[in-house]
């Protein structure tokens, strides 16, 4: 009974966490995985820092040169997403800038590159 019990968990566990497949063959959001952000497949590489790349001038074979295990196919595809997915991504890239995070954290960063954190304001 223990055994099947465990069982049962496990795969549980497993389905929380299996990718979720997306119209892209190399793109999959999975939960728990970069924040459920879509992410390359088998990896922990955002859409993201591939459009960031993409966005500076970058060739998808400069970024699959920069990600020698990725497929170019699975570069491409990134680039693919985020041209499809362009104001998702562009928010996701907004909210990683650490002017963003400083912000939602009530944080300041000084001359040295420290965090400080301030008290948040409760409404």
């Amino acid at each position: 009974m223990a055994k099947s019990k465990k069982l049962r968990e496990r795969k549980a566990t497993y389905l929380a966490r299996a990718p979720l497949p997306t119209r892209h063959p190399y793109i999959v959001r999975v939960k728990g995985v970069c924040g459920g952000r879509p992410i390359i497949k088998g990896t922990r590489i955002s859409v993201r820092d591939i459009a960031e790349l993409y966005k500076r001038g970058e060739t998808g074979d400069e970024i699959w040169q920069a990600y020698r295990r990725l497929k170019p196919a699975a570069v491409y595809d990134a680039i693919s997403y985020y041209h499809d997915h362009q104001s998702a991504i562009e928010q996701e890239i907004r909210e990683n800038r650490i002017e963003y995070v400083l912000a939602q954290n009530v944080a300041t960063m000084d001359a040295r590159g420290r965090i400080i954190f301030g008290k948040k304001k409760h409404a």
